[in-house]
C-alpha cells in the first residue's frame, strides 16, 4: 500500500503542531528554558570545580560540574591545594568521561574522605546576604557514576538521575557498530574494564553495577537506575540529605535540597530533549577529548 499525504492530512498536522506551540509557549518561561540550557552546557564542557559557601547553615560543598577529561585530575589537585576539603561533601553534574582519570579522581575523592550527592549548585542573591540550594534534578552518568561511588558516604536525591552503560573507545562512540576495532582497541577496553572492576570493589560497590553497565551498549540509550537498583548496586549508602550536607553546628540537617516546581522540571527535561534527541551516550561521544582509556 502506498502511503500518501493529502491537503487534509497536512491541514490537520499543521493544527496540531500549532495548538502544541502555543501550549509550549504557555509552559516554558524563557528564562527557565535558558536557564535550563546553560547547565546542559556546563555539563558537557570539561569539569568545573567549586567551593560554594553555606555558612551559617552548613559547612559548604565542592561542585562538580562537566566531563570528566586527561586535565580533570590535575585541575582538582590545583583547586584543593588552597582548601582544606577532607570530609567534604563533592555535588555531582556529570555526563561522564575518560575511564582511567575518573578512576583516579575517585581514589582522589576516597583519600580525602569526601561524602558524594548528585545535584546543580545555585547560589542566589538576596537583601539577606547570598543563599546557597541544591536543585535535585540533576544527571550523573557513566563514568559520573564511578565518581558517585567513591563518596564515604553517598546520597541521591528522589529528581536525579544516574545513568550507566558500557565504557567504549571514545574517538569511535559517535557510531559504535559501524566503527572499525584492532585486536590492540579490544585489548585496551577489556584492560580497563579490569581497572575499573578492581575500583568498584574498593570502593564498596556491587559487582551488580558493573553488570548493569555493560549490558549496556554505546548505540543503546543509558539505563537509568532505579531507587531499587541504586541500593542493589551499592552506589547509594544513605536516604538522608543530612549524612553528607550536615550543619555546620552539628545541630542537625540543614535544608538545602531544594523542590523543583512542576513546571521547571518540566523545561529542564524539554530543554535536555530539544538539545539531544536521546540520553548522553558517552561524555567521548559529545566533545573532542582523549579516548575512554587515557593511555596505553
Amino acid at each position: 500500500m502506498k502511503l500518501v499525504t493529502s491537503s487534509a492530512f497536512r491541514t490537520w498536522t499543521f493544527l496540531v503542531v500549532a495548538s502544541l506551540a502555543v501550549a509550549a509557549a504557555t509552559l516554558f518561561h524563557p528564562l527557565e528554558a535558558a536557564r535550563a540550557g546553560a547547565v546542559l552546557e556546563q555539563r558537557k564542557a570539561p569539569m568545573k570545580f567549586s567551593w560554594v559557601e553555606c555558612q551559617p547553615n552548613c559547612r559548604g560543598w565542592v561542585s562538580a560540574v562537566g566531563i570528566i577529561t586527561s586535565d580533570t585530575p590535575k585541575d582538582f589537585e590545583n583547586f584543593a591545594r588552597s582548601r582544606q576539603l577532607g570530609g567534604a561533601t563533592v555535588v555531582l553534574d556529570s555526563s561522564g568521561g575518560s575511564v582511567n582519570d575518573a578512576i583516579t579522581l575517585g581514589r582522589r575523592f576516597r583519600g580525602l574522605g569526601m561524602m558524594t550527592t548528585v545535584g546543580t549548585s545555585v547560589v542566589r542573591h538576596t537583601p539577606q546576604g547570598d543563599r546557597a540550594t541544591i536543585r535535585p534534578d540533576a544527571f550523573c552518568e557513566s563514568m559520573c557514576v564511578y565518581l558517585l561511588l567513591s563518596g564515604t558516604k553517598r546520597y541521591v536525591p528522589p529528581a536525579a538521575h544516574v545513568r550507566v552503560h558500557q565504557i567504549w573507545m571514545g574517538d569511535r562512540a559517535d557510531d559504535a557498530e559501524a566503527a572499525s576495532y584492532t585486536a590492540q582497541d579490544m585489548t585496551i577496553v577489556e584492560r580497563d574494564i579490569g581497572r575499573l572492576a578492581k575500583y568498584t570493589f574498593d570502593m564498596g560497590g556491587a559487582g551488580d553495577l558493573l553488570s548493569l553497565s555493560l549490558s549496556v551498549p554505546p548505540w543503546e540509550d543509558l539505563h537509568e537506575l532505579s531507587p531499587a537498583e541504586l541500593r542493589l548496586t551499592n552506589v547509594v549508602t544513605t536516604d538522608q540529605v543530612a549524612d553528607v550536607l550536615p550543619r555546620s553546628d552539628s545541630s542537625g540537617a540543614v535544608a538545602v535540597l531544594e523542590s523543583k516546581p512542576v513546571q521547571d522540571r518540566f523545561v529542564s527535561a524539554r530543554a535536555e530533549t530539544e538539545m539531544s534527541a536521546k540520553p548522553t551516550k558517552t561524555a567521548e561521544a559529545t566533545a573532542a577529548i582523549a579516548p575512554v582509556s587515557a593511555g596505553k
